[in-house]
C-alpha cells in the first residue's frame, strides 16, 4: 500500500508557490505582500505534513484515544502556527499590514486542510 499524500502535496506546495509568482504583479497592485505568502506557503505545506504524519499514527493506532489525542494535537498544532504567524507578520508589519495578504493565508489553510482530509479519508477506507 503506497501513499501518495507526501506527492500530492508537494504538487500543491509547487503549484501554489508557481501562481503566487504567476500573479506577482496583480498581488502587488492589491498591496499583498508576496514574500509573507511564499513563507505561509512554505509552513503550511510542512505543518500539512507533519499533521498528516499525526494524524496517520493515530489511524493506525489500535487505541481509539491515541487516535483523538493525535488529532486533536495536530489540529491545534497548524491553528497555533497559523495564529503565531499572521501575530508576528501583524506586529512587524503595524503600518502596513495587508487585509488581503491574511485572507489568501487562510485561503490557503483551508487547501492544504481539505487536501488533508481527503487524503485521511482515502487511507481510512483503505483500511476498512
Amino acid at each position: 500500500m503506497t501513499d501518495r499524500f507526501y506527492y500530492r502535496l508537494i504538487g500543491l506546495f509547487i503549484i501554489l508557490n508557481g501562481a503566487l509568482i504567476y500573479f506577482n504583479a496583480r498581488l502587488l497592485e492589491k498591496g499583498v505582500h508576496q514574500h509573507v505568502l511564499l513563507i505561509g506557503n512554505l509552513a503550511l505545506a510542512a505543518i500539512t505534513g507533519l499533521s498528516y504524519s499525526m494524524n496517520r499514527k493515530g489511524i493506525q493506532s489500535a487505541d481509539n484515544n491515541a487516535f483523538v489525542r493525535r488529532v486533536y494535537a495536530s489540529t491545534l498544532s497548524k491553528m497555533m502556527l497559523c495564529l503565531v504567524g499572521i501575530t508576528v507578520y501583524v506586529v512587524l508589519n503595524r503600518a502596513h499590514t495587508s487585509k488581503e495578504t491574511i485572507f489568501i493565508l487562510m485561503f490557503l489553510y483551508v487547501v492544504y486542510t481539505v487536501i488533508e482530509t481527503l487524503s485521511l479519508q482515502q487511507l481510512t477506507k483503505r483500511k476498512k
